[in-house]
């Protein structure tokens, strides 16, 4: 499937439940669009098979990733999961999820073999404002065109939030 094709969903409070936990987050990430095997995904993230397996046997359970297709090898069927939405829209009420996500981001920065940008700003804004750039950045992001298969792949993290204080 073509990551533009993707469809944009509203996350349930299962699927923010599993993503709770960095490494589905950092595994949803390395799936991608194009998929990947368990195999595949034990060696880009640096863990065991067994981990990687249940974790997305939980991304399955709540439809985040599906199987798209399978290979056979020497005995073995190899399967290979790819993500099923492009973007989630979470709901107030992800404060586990939020968490895992940023430890996973910051795992990936820090993991990252070049230099990242990381830039946090405090600026006061109108509602009309801050919804105005909220809309910029996301078609500014959501408008991005893939890379050709063997470019390296890049994170990009965008929120624009009402501070706390």
């Amino acid at each position: 499937m073509n990551p533009e094709d993707e469809p944009i969903a509203d996350a349930t409070p299962e699927q923010l439940s599993a993503l709770a936990h960095p490494l589905r987050n950092r595994l949803l990430f390395a799936v991608g669009g194009d998929g990947a095997t368990v195999s595949q995904l034990a060696v880009r993230l640096r863990t065991n098979k067994g981990n990687v397996a249940h974790h997305l046997g939980v991304l399955q359970r709540v439809g985040l990733v599906r199987i798209s297709h399978t290979r056979q090898v020497r005995g073995g069927t190899e399967r290979y999961f790819v993500r099923i939405h492009r973007k989630l829209r979470g709901s107030r009420d992800r404060g586990e999820y939020t968490s895992a996500l940023l430890q996973a981001v910051a795992e990936e920065i820090t993991a990252s073999p070049v230099d990242s940008l990381l830039h946090l700003r405090r600026i006061r804004l109108t509602r009309a404002q801050a919804a105005d750039l909220t809309a910029y950045l996301d078609r500014l992001v959501g408008g991005l065109a893939e890379a050709p298969a063997g470019e390296p792949t890049h994170g990009v993290l965008v929120s624009v939030f009402q501070s706390s204080r």
